[in-house]
């Protein structure tokens, strides 16, 4: 029998240089580059995954296509294309940072093995010897990607050292300096597999867990819990430990709301982009042209260019649609493989099936056992669409994250724009990139990739300029081990009040708890069953809830390692969905219709709300600050 209990683990402390916490692209990413910039330096870099890094974070299951990748484009017009589908408001430092670098981190990916489809003539030559790649967009470039994450991370490891990765430890608190409240020294978690706590100390950290799923209650019930498009292992950990730690944070009132094939979330951007489907409502209409005027309406339509309008206008229409009684909303598989096949071989014909049924399969296979399992042939049936319960993230087709320094070399860059090191948040030591890069959405895989690696020279020149740093933790170890395993505590101190494990007047488990925060953040904050709608007396009441969730959820029990994981979870989501909420409160109009709508302020308000909202969380008094920050466009209209 060990010497150690759960609740009384043992402890483990290292001090390195550099930590990254996370697995993920961009962790990935910053691991590869680090060890390049550490040449001759000997800088101590560990990277501490709550996964495993082979299939860790949003890639984890395999992609059909890399959404971001310049090629021939200008990121100028990348720049362009993200602020128009974010309604006008991006950090367009960052974007074009981010699409100077990103092709770099593509080749590498195929120089390290992954299959990308190039165009028939080219299909042996590769990115970087002008092959040019099968497009499904103008940014998307098609890929056999179910090994996607696995040749990433291999690259990740083979840079770093197999012995500077910890896997299965959930870093859950970030730790300030004792002797500059400013600064972060430290990082504290636990081993999800072993009865064993972790602290660490640095000089800097890479902070890139990956947004939040399950903050909002999902479509899928019953048999299909569980499902999700993002991750479930998303717990909005890198909004609440920076948060926490003192960060500012931005644009937290945006959320990404997918339109997706309904109950398996599997991926539409290659049915609409590359096989050239057309949704419909049920009677057999173009609801977007159908309802074109309807942009116009409340100002939505100002950042619509030609045909292009932003993806939450996309979902604008859609539901327009389905709230008026036209659903349900179908994918047209059947015509527009029809068309595809009108000038194609029969074996032309049945390679282009197997693309069909690949695109899930790369990423979403489940979406494959739906259409099995409901006997759906995609080029004799069509399939149902139906948007998603929200996400929070930064790296996708939205920018909820950290406010965080950017470029110093891009003309007309404000002072308020860059303060320090390039991807370093507003607390010294502390960067982050991918999901928790606030501000600067579209980024997907590679530009998280490319971000992560961005950030790792920034890391490694703030600990060259700043090789005096001790760092001194501002707490205890006995008092972060008192906290990280209050749940543990709290079970064991109550356990034999009841004869029924679940049921006890002294705790609460992790999974009933996350279900009191879905119905609250549903019900109130702009979720599936208001379709999405919002207003300040909702929103008060949610603040109320959210308040004694907060105060209930120091009675989350842990039962075992597992449990003490999903509780760690829940306090992770309750303060990134009470970010969002305390955003959506403040930000008094409709910035985003089709992923929310403030109903008592309908329009989009340029005049008064073209702007950052950023805001800060005081750890001591549980209270947030938010406010306008100037938005500053850069790069002209083209």
């Amino acid at each position: 029998m060990s010497e150690y209990s759960l609740g009384n683990p043992e402890v483990i402390e290292e001090e390195v240089d550099i930590l990254i916490i996370g697995g993920g692209m961009a962790a990935c990413g910053a691991a590869f580059e680090l060890q390049r910039w550490n040449e001759n330096k000997n800088l101590r870099i560990k990277m501490v995954d709550k996964a495993a890094v082979d299939r860790s974070g949003a890639v984890a299951q395999g992609l059909s296509a890399i959404n971001t990748y310049m090629g021939e484009n200008d990121p100028a017009d990348y720049v362009r294309y993200v602020r128009g589908d974010l309604m006008g408001i991006t950090r367009e430092d960052l974007v074009y940072d981010t699409g100077r670098h990103v092709d770099d981190s593509v080749h590498n990916f195929e120089r390290w093995g992954l299959p990308i489809w190039k165009q028939e003539g080219d299909e042996d030559k590769s990115l970087t010897e002008g092959g040019k790649p099968v497009r499904s967009g103008r940014w998307q470039i098609m890929i056999n990607g179910e090994s996607y994450k696995p040749i990433v991370a291999e690259a990740a490891k083979k840079a770093l050292g197999i012995d500077n990765i910890q896997e299965r430890v959930f870093i859950v608190r970030m730790v300030d300096d004792k002797n500059d409240p400013g600064r972060v020294a430290g990082a504290a978690g636990f081993s999800v597999r072993e009865n064993k706590m972790y602290v660490y100390k640095f000089k800097a950290c890479l902070l890139v867990c990956g947004g939040a799923v399950n903050v909002f209650r999902p479509r899928s019930v019953g048999e299909g819990s569980g499902r999700a498009w993002y991750p479930v292992w998303n717990a909005g950990s890198t909004y609440a430990m920076a948060a926490e730690a003192g960060a500012e944070l931005t644009l937290m009132e945006n959320r990404f709301v997918p339109a997706r094939f309904k109950d398996g979330y599997g991926p539409v951007g290659a049915w609409f982009l590359l096989f050239k489907a057309k949704a419909m409502n049920a009677n057999g209409e173009d609801y977007q042209e159908k309802n074109a005027h309807l942009l116009q309406e409340h100002g939505y339509g100002a950042y619509v260019k030609g045909h292009a309008m932003g993806t939450c206008l996309r979902n604008h229409l859609m539901m327009h649609e389905m709230k008026n009684g036209m659903g349900p909303i179908f994918m047209d598989t059947v015509t527009a493989l029809a068309n595809l096949a009108e000038k194609m071989t029969p074996k032309e014909i049945k390679h282009l099936e197997a693309e069909a049924w690949e695109d899930f399969l790369d990423m979403t296979i489940g979406q494959c056992g739906i259409w099995a399992g409901e006997n759906i042939e995609p080029d004799k049936e069509m399939s149902e669409l139906m948007p998603t319960e929200p996400y929070l993230l930064g790296s996708h087709a939205g920018c909820a994250g950290i406010w965080c320094s950017g470029p110093e070399d891009l003309p007309g860059t404000p002072d308020h724009y860059h303060w320090g090191y390039n991807r370093m948040s507003t607390v010294r030591g502390l960067f982050t990139e991918g999901d928790g890069c606030g501000a600067s959405g579209h980024k997907f895989s590679s530009g998280s990739h490319a971000g992560g690696r961005i950030a790792a020279k920034a890391m490694v020149k703030y600990v060259e300029d700043n090789s005096d740093i001790v760092p001194e933790l501002d707490r205890t170890i006995d008092e972060l081990k008192e906290e990280i395993y209050r749940p543990v505590q709290t079970f064991l101190e109550h356990k034999d009040y009841t004869t029924a494990i679940d049921v006890n007047p002294h705790y609460i488990t992790p999974k009933m708890l996350q279900f009191r925060l879905q119905k609250i953040m549903d019900e109130y904050v702009a979720g599936v069953s208001t379709w999405y709608q919002t207003n300040a007396a909702m929103l008060g009441v949610a603040e109320r809830k959210l308040g004694m969730l907060k105060e209930d959820s120091l009675k989350m029990r842990a039962k075992d390692l597992h449990e003490l994981l999903r509780a760690w979870e829940n306090y992770h989501r309750i303060l990134a969905a009470e970010a969002h909420m305390k955003h959506i409160q403040f930000r008094e109009e409709t910035r985003y219709p089709g992923y929310y709508y403030r109903t008592d302020f309908l329009d989009l308000d340029d005049e008064n709300w073209k702007c950052f909202v950023n805001s800060t969380y005081d750890r001591n008094t549980g209270e947030w600050a938010c406010k306008k920050v100037e938005w500053v466009e850069l790069i002209k209209e083209g």
